[in-house]
Parts: structure tokens; C-alpha cells; sequence
């Protein structure tokens, strides 16, 4: 027996003294215990002081300037197995108090950790709301796919995420007249046998027999399943380790979460903890904290949950080291995107052809198509300054102001019959108008957030109509134009972030005050009273209102609360803001946003590319928030101007912008795209002919167009409401309808009128291409479609010449409408 494994079989009293001595002798005896020329070992030495705890080993090679874990390339060992196990992952568990040593192999080389078990004989009570709450969590129990649902399940009902330990304490040990408990037999306690699968259980085996997560609940239960314990240990935060790695290809990389209590005292809680990647096609984790990378460049930010508290780990995975010619810098974008780019080892498509960024910004800015001639005008246009002309253009027709107005039309939930067909027309109005005069962003947020008066007049008195409650004010309010989803914390603690019930509740005080007030004439008007404090969602306590993150208000002179918020959101130094549209403006021109989804900014899902979103606001806040002047911007950087055709080097890229993004149109877009390139306007129900689909406000409109391309029904503020994912009906219906063929072959539509014209093949084929696509067809593709035409080579018959030119033209319009370059802004 080693001298080490002798001590550790020293009674109780004396490991105290055992302990001090290895923590003194540690530097002389053990000096290069945890470090070596090219790995090392943390933590250096090791403390386990509960049963069922356990401390994740990790081990990191170093060669140079790469830096890589090792945890699982080691071999472990424990020096005396009596007192501990350590398994193959760098784990190590207890089993009988003592010390002894963690033996660790790598590349022909020894390390030897010191060990402690303590209170393993003796443990200090378990914590319900510390240690038996992030068990359940663990296993999921409270999850909101299971007991952690508004509803419960199956009469059984847990707070989400263990955030009420009162509540949940009632629900376990006294609801159901105690029958989940069973202290004299703890095995067979329902609680137990459901979670172990011994009895029959919905959702499955959630805790192993004998795990340590089973352990501690029947080590709890016996207890008398206490509501407290005598030494309780609050978590007050929490650390992964390592937060930053730059990882390689089909790598991995071990994560190590410590719990921070009350005391200072440190413990792990990795094998409790929960994980969540939110780029999973770039580098994913497990139950155990083990990250695993694919072949997919990009950027991956793992949240880290324990006991309300988060914390992220940052994964980058490049290309490997090559060199990156960047874009051709125009403006601090291209700077900024070119950084990222050469650190993850993308090279950049090439700038688009003319024709691509043509239809490109006309769709993006206007949405709608550049008309034949308007496409032939551009692409001979020798300027070299050309494009920067038309993005000054663009901005200044009215079309830009119509089809801003539709999409925030959507956001602010103009719905008809939430609000009437009078409110919506004239909210779409007020916008139309805001956007025509480019009203600087902050102030038209300001009359959003403060407005009054008739919801049917040209204002958007109509929003608040829309958004009735208090409560469903301050989320709307909240996630529109801050990109903070508050939501969550209206029923728990936020999983993801630091916001909780009372600041749900003090944002929500300031739309206490919001009321409609019928009219004399009829019809209804949005007024302010005097406010009061809202309630905490669950214990009903009075919490001052309050901004995000902020003391509590002052409303001294202002009978609105609104008011008091609106200058707070539209200042310059408010941290949300301006990132906020800034993120949402980005995404809409370059296909994703830099934070995804584009309204949840926070800390654990960080940007892609951080230094360029900080710009991007920077850059807002400098123009005075004058949206055209920040669009000119993006649409001037060689970024936006990127072909979407990739290379070899960019083509796995989803984040960094190395190439265009594909874009679906939006249903509106589309069915507007149909109509001009058919020349067949839509008769809407009630409507004039010729009205574009864009400029129609009545969001129940019936069309079966509009539903199945996605078109939105305005219930919330998100922009996922609107679905552009392909599927089987929209190819059906472009291909095979009666309403799409009967715009083509009618008899005033541009086929017709082309096929009648004295046009040549060629140019035929040409004006189509033009019109449909905005460019002039291929040799490749000329020759295809000159094969339509050859037919009438033998047709002596003028009528019968003149049908089948035309048939021809209809052919070839049909082909392109239903290619996916018409279908896409690419």
C-alpha cells in the first residue's frame, strides 16, 4: 500500500489534518502535478464533499499556438479505488471518504491529482430547493413539454425550470394526498418509481436506478423529504469552462460548469447543469457537457442553465488556416465582415453581375421588379457609378414607402377585426406616410408608443387597440422595438437571461394606464389615464414600474406613463434599441439576421459577428436614425453586393455573409411579380383593378394564393408569423393552376402582346428574360428556347404560325415563372 492510500483509511478526525498537510506539501511533493510542456490537468486538486456530487477532469493540449482538449484522448486512474471512480469522459465520483489521487495518462506522460472525499458517510441534509430541483430539471421533468406546461401533465404540474420551489415543494410532497412521497419506503415512492420507469410513465425513463440523480432523491426523501435543510447553499452564480475555443472540424471540446453558493465555496455541477446550442449544424452538445463540432464554418454560442443561472460557452469553428482575399472595401462593413471572414478562413463569393444586383435591390427596397425597359436602361448603363445612382433612386420612389408600410403593417398587427377595416386603413396610411417623408425611426417609435386619440384616424392610435392589454402591450412593446422576449418571464424566471417576474411586471406598469373610450359618433379612441403598479404575476406584491434593467420610474409631471418609456427607449445610450432595428434591418437585406432569431437579443445568444452589430447601431445612432441613409449604407457595402453563387471555400457558410443569402419572396411580392411579368393584374374582392397586392390592407382577404405562400395574419409582432418555406401546393399551383395559366395565355397579357409584336426571335426571347428575370438570356439558354419556335418551320398557315409563336412565348414565360431564380432573391 502506497503511503497515500495508507492515509486515506485514517479515521474522520484526523482527514481534516490529512487535508491541510497535501494542501502544504502540494508545491514541494506535487509541483508540476496539474502542468506539463504540453498538457495539463484542472482543476489541480479535487474536493468532493456529497454523495452524490462529482467533478468533470479536463485535460487540454497545447502544440504551439493550438490549444485542444484532451479529456477524453486520457487514460484516469485512482489511486485508491475505495475512495473514488473516475469513468473514461474525466469524471470522477465518490465512495467512501478519504484521499487519495486521480492518475492521469496522455502522451506517454503521468499527472496526479490530489483527491478528497468528504461528508460521504456523514453528508449534511439535501437541499430541496438546491439539490433536489436541478435533478428534475436535468431529467426534463420540468420542462415545458412536460410537467413544466401551463397545465401540467397528467395532474401532476412543476414550475418551468424549477423557478418556484414553494410551489413545487407543494405539488411533490402534499398535492395528490401525498402520494408521490413515500418516506418509510423512499424506493417505491411514486416520485422515484415513475422517474425510474418501474411503474408505467409517460415520459419514459428519466432517472437511472442508482444514478446519482436517483440517489440524491431517496437520500432526500428518507430524510422526510424536508422543505429545508439545516445548511443550505444557495447558488448565486455559475462559471463554464473553457468559454472561448476555437475548435476544429468534427472536433470536441469538454465543458466544466462550477456552481458559485453564498459562501464563496466552489463545487461542480456539470453533470446537473443543462445544455443548449444554438447553432447545432456548427457544433452541438450533449447531456454531459461534451460539444462536438461538424464541418460547418461558423460561430456556436452553448448556454449553460443551472438553478435560474446562465452562462455561455463560444465556439468558432474556421476553415482550415488559408488565405482569404476580402471584399473590396467600401464602406466599414466590408471591413468588419472581411475580419471574420479571414479568421474563419472563408473566402468571399465575387461581386454579383450587374443583372442580379438589379433585381436584387429593386426586390429588397421596393418589392417589386425592375420592368423590361427599366432592366435593359441599367445593364447598358456604361457609369461606374451606376449602382450607387440606383440604390438614391430607389429609396425615393413611392413604391419604397408602400412596401415598408405593408411589412409594418404586419408587425404592429393591423388586423381588420381585431381593430376594423377603419383602423387599418389608417394606421397603413400613417406609415405610408412615415416612410414617404423618412421620419427619422426614433421619433415614429415615439408616436407609437405614446399614441391616442381615434383608432379609425390616419395614426397608430390602433396598435394599442390591437395589443388591449397591459400585458400584452409590454411584450409587444418589449420584443418589437428592443428585441428583448420579456414574455418568458411572465410565468417564471427567464431560462436564457437575467430578466424575472418583477421586471415582467414593472414594464408592464406602464401600460396600466392604456383604455379605449367609445365615441359619441360611434367607433372608439385610445386614451391615457393615470396608472398604477402592476402585480407580480405570482405572489401579487405591487412592483414599481420600471424600464429593463433600470430604478424604478419616475412619473412626476407626466399623466401618461407611456411617455416615460418612449424617452427612455428612443434615447441614444438605450443599450436595446437601436441594435434592435439595426439587427432587423440587416436581416431583412442580407436574408439572416446577425443575432437569429432577430427580436431575442441577449447575452447567451451572442452575434455572429459582435464587433460589426456594435458598428451597425453605432452607425444608426450617427445618421439620427434616418432609415434611408442607414439603407444606403448596407446596399453601398460590396457585402450586400455579393453573388450568391458559392465556392468551394464559402459554400458550407450560414453565418458570416460570404455570399448572398437566397431569399424567398414574401406572398405579396410574389403574386405582384406574377402580374407584372404576365401583364394580368389580380382582381382583389372589392377592390379596383390594378391595386398591387402590397398595397391591399385588408389582412383577411380571402386567397388561396396568400395562404399558401405565407402571408401573415397579423395575431403577433414576430416576423416568423410569415412562412416562406417551399412546399408541395406552392409548386402546384404556379405550375398547374387555372389562375396562374390564365394570367399567361390572356389575351391582353404581355405574352400575347409580345408574340403579336414585330420582334424576332431573339429579341422575343430577350424582352422575356428582361421582364421575368431582369437580365438577358445565356447563349446556353437562347439556343434551349429558340427550340420553341421551331414548329412553325413547318406551318404554311399565317393563323397557325401566328398561334404557335404565341404558344411559344407562353412556354418560355411559363418555364421562367416557375424557375427558382424567379422565385428567389438571390
Amino acid at each position: 500500500m502506497s503511503p497515500l492510500a495508507a492515509l486515506a483509511v485514517v479515521d474522520l478526525p484526523r482527514l481534516f489534518i490529512v487535508v491541510v498537510f497535501v494542501a502544504i506539501i502540494g508545491a514541494a511533493s506535487w509541483g508540476g502535478v496539474a502542468h506539463g510542456q504540453n498538457w495539463q490537468v484542472s482543476p489541480a486538486s479535487i474536493v468532493i464533499d456529497r454523495p452524490e456530487s462529482s467533478q468533470q477532469v479536463l485535460v487540454t493540449q497545447t502544440d504551439g499556438a493550438t490549444v485542444r482538449d484532451a479529456t477524453r484522448k486520457a487514460r484516469y486512474s485512482i489511486g485508491s479505488s475505495a475512495v473514488a471512480r473516475v469513468d473514461a469522459q474525466g469524471r470522477v465520483t465518490p465512495l467512501a471518504d478519504g484521499v487519495t489521487e486521480l492518475v492521469v495518462e496522455l502522451a506517454g506522460a503521468t499527472k496526479r491529482v490530489p483527491l478528497t472525499v468528504t461528508k460521504f458517510s456523514d453528508p449534511v441534509p439535501v437541499s430541496f430547493a438546491h439539490e433536489v430541483l436541478p435533478v428534475l430539471t436535468k431529467s426534463r421533468c420540468n420542462s415545458g413539454g412536460c410537467h413544466g406546461k401551463a397545465e401540467g401533465q397528467a395532474g401532476f404540474k412543476l414550475s418551468l425550470f424549477g423557478f418556484d420551489a414553494a410551489s413545487d415543494y407543494e405539488a411533490i410532497v402534499r398535492a395528490g394526498r401525498g402520494r408521490r412521497i413515500m418516506v418509510a419506503s423512499p424506493e417505491r415512492s411514486l416520485l422515484l418509481a415513475k422517474g425510474a420507469a418501474q411503474v408505467p410513465h409517460g415520459g419514459g425513463l428519466k432517472l437511472e436506478d442508482d444514478s446519482p440523480g436517483h440517489r440524491r432523491l431517496a437520500r432526500w426523501i428518507a430524510a422526510g423529504a424536508p422543505r429545508e435543510s439545516a445548511d443550505e447553499r444557495p447558488v448565486i452564480a455559475i462559471e463554464v469552462e473553457p468559454r472561448e475555443v476555437v475548435i476544429a472540424a468534427e472536433g470536441s471540446q469538454q465543458l466544466r460548469v462550477t456552481a458559485i453558493d453564498a459562501k464563496g465555496e466552489r463545487r461542480c455541477v456539470t453533470a446537473e447543469a443543462d445544455f443548449v446550442s444554438n447553432a447545432p449544424f456548427v457544433a452541438d452538445v450533449d447531456a454531459s457537457g461534451l460539444v462536438r463540432a461538424s464541418d460547418v464554418p461558423g460561430d456556436s454560442a452553448v448556454l449553460v442553465r443551472y438553478q435560474g443561472h446562465v452562462a455561455v460557452a463560444r465556439f468558432v469553428l474556421p476553415r482550415p488556416a488559408v488565405s482569404v482575399t476580402r471584399p473590396v472595401e467600401r464602406n466599414f462593413i466590408d471591413r468588419l465582415v472581411g475580419d471574420k471572414l479571414a479568421k474563419m478562413g472563408l473566402p468571399p463569393s465575387p461581386l454579383a453581375d450587374d443583372a442580379t444586383f438589379l433585381r436584387r435591390v429593386y426586390l429588397d427596397v421596393l418589392g417589386t421588379l425592375p420592368k423590361a425597359d427599366e432592366a435593359r436602361r441599367f445593364l447598358d448603363d456604361p457609369a461606374p457609378d451606376k449602382r450607387d445612382r440606383l440604390i438614391r433612386e430607389l429609396l425615393d420612389r413611392p413604391e419604397y414607402a408602400s412596401y415598408w408600410a405593408m411589412k409594418w403593417s404586419n408587425l404592429l398587427r393591423a388586423d381588420k377585426v381585431k381593430v376594423t377595416p377603419q383602423a387599418t386603413v389608417g394606421l397603413t396610411r400613417w406609415l405610408r406616410r412615415q416612410f414617404a417623408a423618412n421620419r427619422p425611426y426614433d421619433q415614429m417609435v415615439r408616436d407609437i408608443l405614446t399614441a391616442q386619440g381615434p383608432i379609425q384616424s390616419e395614426s397608430p392610435a390602433a396598435f394599442f387597440k390591437a395589443v388591449d392589454q397591459p400585458e400584452l402591450a409590454s411584450r409587444s412593446v418589449s420584443q418589437l422595438f428592443l428585441g428583448v422576449r420579456i414574455e418568458c418571464a411572465q410565468c417564471h424566471h427567464h431560462p436564457s437571461e437575467r430578466w424575472g417576474q418583477d421586471d415582467y411586471a414593472g414594464l408592464v406598469g406602464f401600460f396600466t394606464g392604456v383604455a379605449t373610450k367609445k365615441l359619441p359618433e360611434g367607433g372608439e379612441a385610445i386614451v391615457a389615464k393615470p396608472g398604477t403598479d402592476a402585480k407580480h404575476p405570482r405572489s401579487g406584491v405591487v412592483v414599481p414600474a420600471r424600464v429593463l434593467g433600470g430604478a424604478d420610474a419616475d412619473f412626476t409631471g407626466e399623466r401618461d406613463r407611456r411617455r416615460v418609456l418612449a424617452a427612455w427607449a428612443t434615447t441614444p445610450d438605450n443599450p436595446f434599441f437601436a441594435k434592435a432595428i439595426a439587427n432587423r434591418l440587416w436581416a431583412h437585406y442580407f436574408g439572416r439576421g446577425l443575432v437569429e432569431p432577430i427580436d431575442d437579443l441577449r447575452d447567451t445568444n451572442p452575434a455572429t459577428n459582435e464587433p460589426l452589430l456594435a458598428a451597425l447601431e453605432a452607425h444608426l445612432k450617427e445618421v439620427r436614425f434616418d432609415l434611408k441613409a442607414f439603407t444606403r449604407t448596407l446596399l453601398s457595402s460590396s457585402v450586400y453586393q455579393l453573388s450568391s453563387e458559392t465556392n468551394a471555400g464559402n459554400q458550407d457558410d450560414r453565418q458570416h455573409f460570404s455570399h448572398a443569402a437566397p431569399k424567398a419572396l414574401p406572398a405579396e411580392v410574389l403574386l405582384d411579380a406574377v402580374c407584372q411579368t404576365t401583364g394580368v393584374p389580380e382582381k382583389f374582392n372589392g377592390w379596383p383593378l390594378g391595386v398591387r397586392a402590397v398595397d391591399v390592407w385588408d389582412n383577411r382577404m380571402p386567397s388561396y394564393f396568400f395562404r399558401i405562400f405565407g402571408r401573415p395574419v397579423r395575431a403577433t409582432v414576430c416576423e416568423c408569423e410569415r412562412s416562406n418555406e417551399p412546399s408541395i401546393a406552392q409548386a402546384l399551383h404556379l405550375m398547374n393552376s387555372p389562375e396562374i395559366n390564365a394570367k399567361i395565355t390572356h389575351r391582353t397579357g404581355l405574352a400575347r402582346q409580345w408574340a403579336d409584336s414585330p420582334r424576332s426571335t431573339e429579341q422575343l426571347i430577350e424582352e422575356v428574360y428582361l421582364a421575368v428575370l431582369a437580365r438577358r438570356p445565356r447563349p446556353s439558354e437562347l439556343e434551349i428556347a429558340r427550340q420553341a419556335f421551331l414548329p412553325m418551320t413547318n406551318e404554311s398557315e399565317p393563323a397557325a404560325e401566328s398561334r404557335l409563336r404565341r404558344e411559344a412565348v407562353e412556354d418560355i414565360l411559363w418555364t421562367l415563372l416557375n424557375s427558382k431564380e424567379f422565385l428567389y432573391v438571390h
